[in-house]
């Protein structure tokens, strides 16, 4: 039987050690160098962060900061049943259009296929997860031929984009064809 071999010397152990303790020194001294000050202020999270975040410009306003400048649509859009979609939703942030209180550009204005594009994130039938009840869904182009048009109209020509029932009601009432439409 032959015996094990067992070295006496660790000195190879010690200098694992050693380049352990380097190598952790190194860390702690090199995230105490790229650690933001007020790290930890809060907990786990950068206090100065809030400040940053205030001071951030707004890129967002509400419809009530577009109607202000656009009283023109206030009433069809309060009266619609648009009423609750977000101005932005279709036009774009307000900070592209408005910066202290001045108009610094146009908005882009949705012309043709965009539209129905627009129209059917939200009305597109094939979207499962709305509730019918809430949201008129439809299916292109079946709802164009059930409404014996062209199928390559688009929303606006029957619809007002912004109360889009109201030319529905307007010609039923002159054609005598019912009540409004939900």
């Amino acid at each position: 039987m032959q015996q094990e071999y067992k070295s006496k010397s660790y000195s190879h152990v010690f200098k694992i050690i050693l380049i352990l303790i380097a190598v952790l020194g190194l860390g702690v001294a090199v995230r105490a160098m790229v650690m933001p000050k007020t790290f930890g202020e809060f907990g786990h999270y950068r206090g100065s962060a809030i400040e940053d975040e205030m001071n951030r410009p707004i890129r967002n306003g509400t419809n009530a900061s577009c109607l202000v400048c656009h009283p023109y649509i206030r009433q069809m859009h309060l009266e619609g049943v648009h009423n609750t979609v977000s101005c932005e939703f279709c036009h774009g942030p307000m900070a592209d259009h408005v910066k202290d209180g001045k108009v610094i550009a146009d908005l882009p204005m949705k012309q043709g296929e965009e539209i129905k594009k627009l129209c059917l994130r939200c009305h597109n039938q094939i979207i499962r997860a709305r509730p019918k009840e809430s949201i008129k869904m439809i299916s292109m182009p079946q709802h164009l031929e059930e409404k014996h048009v062209r199928i390559d109209h688009n929303c606006n020509q029957c619809h007002n984009v912004h109360a889009p029932l109201m030319w529905v009601n307007q010609a039923k009432a002159i054609v005598g064809a019912g009540g409004d439409s939900k």
